[in-house]
């Protein structure tokens, strides 16, 4: 039964927001993503239908409305509404498919028009690109960026090795912001038997680890290795407490 209200609520709720966002285009990017982030709490609202709870454990060092590139691992397509229900005034954009910005109600108009980098994996050079000018944008306006490194969703929770490409040319086009590792636990498990159905009770847990810092002399490639690490640790204390 859960399953049956979470699936109707998360598709009325992106169809609902795919008409508010429309109409709040022509009233300029500011209102498109007000509206914007308000589909992604009301997405993340509808997973306690299915008995889902979102727990979020964030650094007292963590600002909101600070300009930040956001380093996290990756489990399952309801992770992302996961970063604006906890970092609103941050204003996260996304590095997404191409293949996301055409079918789905809400989400894909969010993408095209919200300001996020819409990359084609099979072309690195347009990719790194997209992902140059999203860091550009993000510290010229003060929005934040959240990439996913390991290049795909891990549908058994598990950590899969950072890819750097993606996540150095981010750190080169945008060198003051500081780097926020973030582990995201369970939101695999939604998935896990196809909506057939979504096991009720999912304790899902969202971790926003303190910002680092950044230095002109800095080892880029460390500093991602040091996020990776955070995240690592992590995931792995989540699971320890699980048992």
């Amino acid at each position: 039964m859960g399953t049956v209200a979470f699936s109707i609520a998360f598709g009325a709720t992106l169809l609902f927001f795919d008409v508010l966002l429309r109409l709040a285009t022509p009233l300029g990017r500011g209102a498109l993503e007000r509206v914007g982030v308000l589909l992604q709490r009301a997405l993340v609202w509808t997973y306690r239908l299915a008995g889902i709870r979102p727990e979020l454990e964030i650094s007292s060092e963590f600002r909101p409305g600070t300009t930040y590139l956001i380093v996290s691992n990756h489990q399952s397509m309801f992770d992302t509404p996961l970063f604006a229900w906890a970092m609103p005034d941050n204003r996260p954009k996304y590095i997404s498919k191409k293949s996301l910005a055409r079918g789905i109600p809400g989400i894909s108009y969010n993408l095209r028009h919200g300001g996020h980098a819409l990359i084609d994996r099979s072309d690195r050079d347009s990719s790194v690109q997209a992902i140059r000018t999203l860091a550009r944008a993000a510290e010229e306006d003060g929005s934040s960026v959240v990439i996913f490194p390991e290049g795909t969703r891990r549908r058994d929770g598990t950590l899969a090795p950072f890819k750097p490409a993606g996540s150095l040319a981010l750190f080169a086009e945008a060198p003051h912001a500081p780097i926020v590792p973030v582990c995201i636990h369970n939101s695999w498990r939604i998935l896990e038997n196809d909506f057939k159905p979504v096991p009720f009770g999912i304790h899902l847990r969202m971790w926003v680890g303190a910002p680092i810092e950044r230095h002109p002399d800095e080892d880029r490639l460390a500093l991602l290795r040091r996020a990776e690490a955070a995240v690592a640790e992590t995931l792995e204390r989540f699971r320890r407490e699980e048992e």
